[in-house]
């Protein structure tokens, strides 16, 4: 038995398909179909179900394949740890992040990122919540930046900030002229939410929940800028995190932002690893310098579109 052996099977446990799976640990599928039989042979047992239309692991093949993801992880952090003695700030770390944070928070932290790890290779993965758990949980991932609560006891949480929300309503919307927002003002109305899966849309209806508010029915939308185009064109209004209205994000049109009386409904941005991890350190270095974004871009001052600007705040942290 050896590690290429087991990378074949994890791959084909993952893909459930000899031909993806040989393209992913790029061999060819004879070769990666030679490999299993050879494992299956060593070990005695059968851990693939051959059918004409699909490939599924037997329960041994399963249990087999989820130790040996746990093997390969800790191998891969064998090497890092040797890396890391060699250069603590060069080689490669895999970190995921969520669909409505990723695209505003990235422009402002990878130029600090480079600037800071000159030599480290920052490979991106943007998944949904669950996912990013699921690869940190896999090691398939070194890091999340995911928002809270999460639980789970095998993760290390490093808290890097708060992000305020502001209320997205058409320009002739009642609530367009309002200078600021209590959350009652949001009693009675209906809100255009993100499809199952994102955190953001758990967030709002948190506080669709607070405020007396419903989600607008027969729309779901699968993305944040879809969201901010179903406001432009009138269908409804929604909830805004300040960083995706924050330059270097373009302002769409009929589209007015409304900043909430403090405490305004935010949300709590963390970097999580596993605390079995030997990189803690450099991840707490890491998690340093995105946490030090300009204060200005976690502010909904100034982000309210035709109204002037309000005395500055910082929404305290939710409990």
């Amino acid at each position: 038995m050896n590690l290429r052996d087991l990378s074949y099977l994890v791959a084909l446990a993952e893909y459930r398909h000899f031909g993806r799976a040989a393209e992913a640990s790029f061999v060819s599928q004879p070769t990666l179909s030679t490999q299993i039989r050879k494992l299956e042979d060593e070990l005695g047992v059968a851990l693939v179900e051959r059918t004409p239309r699909k490939v599924l692991l037997t329960e041994t093949g399963r249990e087999i394949a989820r130790r040996a993801r746990a093997v390969l992880s800790q191998v891969d952090e064998i090497k890092s740890i040797a890396q890391r003695t060699r250069d603590p700030e060069s080689g490669t770390i895999r970190l995921g992040i969520f669909p409505t944070l990723g695209p505003y928070l990235l422009p402002h932290v990878i130029p600090r990122l480079r600037e800071r790890f000159p030599r480290l290779e920052l490979l991106l993965r943007e998944e949904k919540t669950e996912q990013v758990l699921h690869m940190l949980r896999e090691g398939t991932l070194d890091a999340g930046i995911l928002a809270l609560p999460v639980h789970d006891d095998s993760l290390h949480t490093e808290f890097l900030f708060e992000e305020p929300f502001l209320l997205a309503v058409p320009g002739g919307h009642p609530l367009a002229s309002r200078r600021k927002l209590r959350m009652e003002d949001l009693s009675e109305q209906n809100l255009l939410l993100l499809e199952d899966g994102h955190c953001l849309r758990d967030q709002a209806l948190e506080v669709c929940h607070m405020a007396g508010a419903g989600e607008k029915s027969g729309f779901r939308a699968t993305s944040l800028e879809t969201l901010r185009q179903m406001v432009s064109a009138n269908v409804g209004i929604t909830l805004l995190p300040a960083l995706a209205v924050k330059p270097p994000i373009a302002q769409s049109a009929n589209v007015q932002l409304v900043e909430f009386d403090a405490p305004a409904p935010s949300r709590r941005i963390a970097m999580l690893w596993r605390k079995s991890s030997a990189m803690t350190p450099f991840f707490e270095a890491l998690a340093a310098v995105i946490r030090d974004v300009p204060a200005h871009l976690l502010s909904a001052n100034g982000c309210a579109t035709g109204q002037p600007d309000a005395t500055p705040h910082v929404a305290p942290p939710s409990s």
